[in-house]
């Protein structure tokens, strides 16, 4: 079973505290086995939780020898984590420990020196600060939450549940996780505001637009070497007509559309079956394995081996 330990820092927020315990001990294994065992640690025996003071049953030596630790927001982003806190969070890094921050929880993250050189995010409106105070971490504001492998940050509030939901399928595949997402009532991805172009999930249709038939034909067509002139004639529309429908009701280009449609059909099939990288490749479009593996590792961020390895 693997075993997750949530740190709560002084002034911990609750929400983002209560978050990965209910997800993770509602988490259960298509046998019905628990998937998860949740340890609430603290440095202290009672913790200044804002409306409530906290008595957690772990101290800090409760990170050690857990898989996962999940550092929560705080109300007080600017004060660090005690000496032995930091010296926690480095010794279980050290040990190997998947460490994971919500929100705000990326402060104190950060302030134990496992942020830099990274990439990480947090809340929206703590993005600006929080570049300032740590230079070396590359801060984007725009996404739900940041894997780096063993180093994970979120963004704010219910971005913490896209994160433990991801977490879950990194740990026991799509299925569990699905099923995790909807005990929640939460897709298992989400799109909009501070939002993380998840492309190994739906992409957002603009459901009742003229666009739709046009994102179905795509769809159904991934594996054919379609041009912008290809999709602006099956569209019965200009090219320059059908890049600004785009535009307007995607966000984005035709093209970029579709390789974003094409790597999430090969993530499902890297997911799913036992396909070479290059039978995958040719599945969903691209002409060569080189080409795949090129436009695969620059949406993504990992080669399509790696995916493979994480999420089957």
């Amino acid at each position: 079973m693997h075993t997750v330990a949530v740190l709560a820092l002084s002034k911990v927020i609750p929400f983002d505290l209560s978050t990965p315990i209910e997800v993770f001990t509602r988490t259960r294994l298509p046998d019905g086995r628990p998937g998860y065992q949740v340890r609430v640690c603290a440095e202290r025996p009672e913790t200044d939780a804002g409306a409530f003071t906290l008595r957690a049953p772990w101290g800090l030596e409760g990170l050690t020898g857990a898989d996962t630790v999940i550092v929560p927001g705080v109300a007080d982003p600017a004060a660090p984590p005690s000496p032995a806190e930091r010296e926690a969070l480095r010794r279980a890094a050290a040990d190997g420990t998947r460490i994971a921050s919500i929100c705000t929880g990326t402060f104190p993250l950060a302030a134990t020196g496992l942020l830099d050189g990274l990439r990480a995010t947090t809340h929206w409106l703590a993005a600006d600060r929080l570049a300032a105070a740590h230079p070396d971490i590359d801060v984007d504001p725009n996404v739900l939450y940041v894997d780096n492998g063993q180093i994970l940050t979120s963004a704010g509030a219910a971005a913490g549940l896209d994160l433990c939901l991801h977490l879950i399928r990194r740990d026991y595949g799509a299925a569990v996780a699905a099923d995790a997402a909807r005990l929640s009532v939460m897709p298992l991805e989400r799109e909009g505001g501070q939002a993380q172009f998840i492309v190994h999930d739906h992409t957002p249709t603009p459901g009742g637009s003229v666009l739709e038939p046009v994102l179905a034909w795509l769809r159904d067509n991934l594996a054919r070497p379609l041009t912008l002139d290809d999709i602006a004639s099956h569209a019965g529309v200009s090219t320059r007509t059908l890049i600004r429908r785009f535009r307007d009701q995607t966000g984005t280009t035709p093209l970029q559309w579709l390789h974003r449609a094409r790597i999430r059909q090969a993530q499902h099939l890297l997911e799913t079956t036992d396909h070479s990288v290059e039978r995958v490749g040719a599945q969903v479009g691209f002409g060569s394995p080189t080409a795949f593996r090129d436009r695969f590792k620059r949406t993504t961020g990992v080669s399509p081996h790696a995916y493979r390895r994480a999420f089957r």
